[in-house]
């Protein structure tokens, strides 16, 4: 009888138990040797758990890690796919390899590590800030995240948030031009595009990082208010809108102190004012000693430091007690709890089929509203599928489009891409110095749209001999190209090579000319007087000769408009002169003074009284809008309403834009928001914009506070930051926000 009943007590037992299995299993647990699957638990509570069970050994190995590429000659670590890093998985406890990839552009592939692996190459940054279209951001975001997570990746090193202080930089071409509000909405819905595909993304450069001449060697000084108001407010913003797993500390000095071991900004900024729950890694070979992991999490690329900071100098530097265990579990704990916030556990990398055709199409439509038509004189544009004679010169029109190059160079999908190695004196100029033309050239397109009409090609080599095309052409389209890349700026804003006396040359041959530009920056235009049109069309990506002759002919509407401000001359910026040495393979220290401050770009030009080529925000259109019945309404914000109508004869989409212009008796220049409406002809709508406060405030660093003073906040609603065809004023109360 004593047997039965044990017997049936624990067949209760196991049925309790099953029952109780099921009811987790139902609920999202897991089974009770790894409590972390639950996915019932937040995301902290499954990073605590799992870090837990992991030996001080396993720790450690997740707080480094190399390339996982072959450029330097060592072999790929076991279980990568190839790619910009590998931190190896646990598999007893089910914890996963991050696969690390670059990033913004498109799923890259360095070098061809991955023999014949090919992504969608999106355009340039800048190409997607000129759209200043959020929804299309985000979309580009999700496409590149779902083409990594399909071919095994788990971590976009993605999310470039840099101001772009300095036309001449070499890397702007990735960033999102140079106001913190535009950039840091932008590369938030993108982030935030990306992670919705279970992918963690960065955010980068972690901060000011606007040069790339000598990024190893020069400290960006400046004011900590003015920091807080520009570079650091985009990267808040970004971080706020997109929840990036992740945050990637830059290669420079901030104010004295090496960006990946910067007590202010990694541990007051980041982690204690923002509360940021994620990880931070380092830029690859950003990592200078093991008392950095104060307050970095992760070292990246440890082949291009001086030594494996995080392997066995971090162990003996705890058993030391120089950095305490404590550091260590927060270290890891950021890491899996991002992962576990992104779904790297529960929607683990898989093999699927990838859209590529509706990714092109997205790629097309993010070069087409990026294209800013900055002139046209007498309707020139759009051309007429009629026209009977037309030339295009130059910029291997008959090849494809230009990219920008470095790590974020990605291989297209389709036809294979032209590049050309243009050399250098390092190993990485070997790597990053490669100029790229991807496969989809302007003159077919060109032809594609005038099917009837005589399109006749110049390489451009020799300027008399294009003019001389040009001047028996009913219109001569002369393509301008500027290669930038990464870890290098351009010395000036003219086109290489001599490209001005070409277009000049033609221009001057042919009064009905359009130029269109391929180029990672402003720049200058001395034959602009003489030119019928031009087109800025950044690096359009892989569809970019689709993308700009469906603007030139009417298909797209032009609606793009400037994220950075073209000005006349480098006489007019903060710094005429680069910087530093003037020669990237120097290894001497040397000091940047960001005396511009928060005052960047459009807002130098307005404190200054300069007047720029082109303003930022500026854009023409082929049809024609008007805005009216502009309302502001204030107490703790600002909130703008206006009617905005097409007038003209076609659809296209505006970009009213709205600036704080001043505070008081104070005058000030500062975008505080922008809406994108579609309209068909004679179509109005109604916006209504609601200011994020920190727009209007000033940052007191002794307060640790932003303040917002009570007055008259004055704005304006135009075309542009040089334009103020609205005006109105409204009174706010006095606020306090906290940082």
């Amino acid at each position: 009888m004593q047997l039965t009943r044990t017997r049936a007590a624990a067949a209760a037992r196991t049925l309790a138990l099953a029952l109780s299995v099921g009811a987790c299993a139902a609920a999202g647990a897991a089974p009770p040797e790894r409590p972390w699957m639950n996915t019932a638990l937040p995301a902290d509570a499954r990073a605590q758990l799992l870090e837990q069970a992991l030996t001080p050994d396993e720790r450690l190995a997740l707080l480094h890690s190399p390339m996982a590429t072959e450029f330097d000659g060592t072999p790929r670590p076991p279980g990568s796919l190839g790619s910009a890093g590998y931190v190896a998985g646990v598999a007893r406890l089910g914890l996963p390899a991050l696969n690390e990839t670059d990033a913004s552009l498109g799923v890259t592939n360095p070098d061809n590590v991955r023999p014949g692996d090919t992504a969608t190459a999106l355009p340039s940054g800048l190409a997607l800030a000129a759209s200043w279209n959020p929804q299309l951001a985000r979309a580009s975001g999700a496409a590149i995240g779902r083409e990594a997570h399909a071919k095994g990746f788990n971590v976009l090193l993605a999310g470039g948030a840099n101001l772009a202080r300095d036309p001449r930089g070499g890397r702007n071409f990735e960033y999102l031009g140079e106001d913190p509000w535009l950039a840091g909405v932008m590369a938030g819905t993108s982030i935030a595009g990306i992670q919705s595909a279970h992918v963690v993304s960065t955010v980068k450069h972690f901060a000011l990082n606007p040069y790339e001449t000598g990024r190893d060697h020069y400290s960006a000084n400046i004011d900590a208010a003015a920091l807080r108001e520009s570079d650091l407010l985009a990267f808040e913003l970004a971080i706020e809108r997109g929840q990036p797993g992740a945050v990637m500390c830059a290669y420079n000095k901030v104010n004295g102190a090496h960006a990946c071991e910067n007590d202010y900004l990694l541990g007051d900024v980041l982690k204690r004012d923002w509360a940021y729950p994620g990880w931070v890694m380092s830029d690859w070979g950003a990592v200078h000693s093991t008392a950095a992991a104060r307050v970095l999490d992760h070292e990246s690329g440890e082949q291009l430091d001086t030594q494996v900071f995080f392997g066995e100098p971090l162990k003996q530097a705890v058993a030391a007690s120089a950095i305490a265990p404590q550091r260590i579990s927060d270290m890891v704990r950021r890491i899996l709890r991002s992962m576990f916030a992104a779904g790297l556990f529960d929607h683990p990398p898989a093999p699927a089929k990838v859209d590529y055709p509706a990714h092109a199409g997205l790629a097309r439509q993010v070069a087409a509203e990026g294209i800013v038509l900055l002139r046209n004189e007498r309707a020139t544009l759009p051309l007429s599928r009629q026209v009977r004679r037309v030339a295009v010169i130059g910029g291997n029109a008959s090849l494809g489009v230009l990219s920008g190059g470095g790590s974020s160079q990605v291989t297209p999908t389709g036809e294979a891409p032209l590049t050309i190695a243009l050399g250098g004196n390092t190993v990485l100029d070997t790597l990053f110095r490669r100029a790229t033309w991807f496969a989809s050239p302007p003159l077919q397109a060109i032809r594609a749209r005038a099917p009837g009409a005589e399109v006749v090609f110049d390489d451009g080599r020799y300027p008399a001999r294009a003019a001389e095309l040009a001047r028996g052409a009913d219109v001569a389209i002369v393509f301008g190209t500027q290669w930038c890349g990464e870890a290098e700026d351009v010395p000036d804003l003219s086109l290489p090579q001599g490209q001005d006396a070409l277009v000049a040359a033609v221009t001057a041959a042919n009064p009905r000319t359009v130029v269109v530009l391929e180029t990672g920056n402003p720049v200058d235009m001395p034959w602009l007087a003489a030119s019928a049109a031009v087109l800025q069309a950044w690096y359009p990506g892989q569809e970019g000769g689709e993308a700009i002759a469906d603007v030139l002919f009417g298909v797209v509407t032009p609606s793009g408009r400037l994220p950075m401000t073209f000005p006349r001359s480098v006489r007019q910026l903060p710094r005429p002169a680069l910087p530093g040495p003037g020669q990237a393979s120097s290894d001497a220290a040397f000091d940047i003074a960001f005396n511009e401050g928060a005052d960047v770009g459009y807002r130098w030009f307005a404190r200054t009284g300069e007047q720029p080529l082109y303003p930022f925000g500026f854009g023409l259109s082929y049809t024609t809008f008007a805005h009216s019945g502009l309302q502001v309404r204030g107490g703790r914000t600002l909130t703008v309403s206006l009617d905005v109508a097409n007038t003209g004869s076609v659809a296209g989409a505006d970009v009213p834009q709205v600036y704080l212009s001043a505070v008081g008796n104070q005058p000030m220049r500062r975008l505080i928001g922008w809406d994108k409406v579609a309209l068909a002809p004679g179509e109005h709508r109604r916006v209504s914009i609601e200011v994020d406060p920190r727009l209007l405030a000033r940052f007191d660093p002794r307060a640790n506070r932003w303040q917002l003073a009570a007055g008259d906040y004055r704005v304006m609603v135009g075309t542009s930051a040089s334009d103020a065809s609205l005006e109105g004023t409204a009174r706010l109360a006095a606020m306090t926000i906290k940082p």
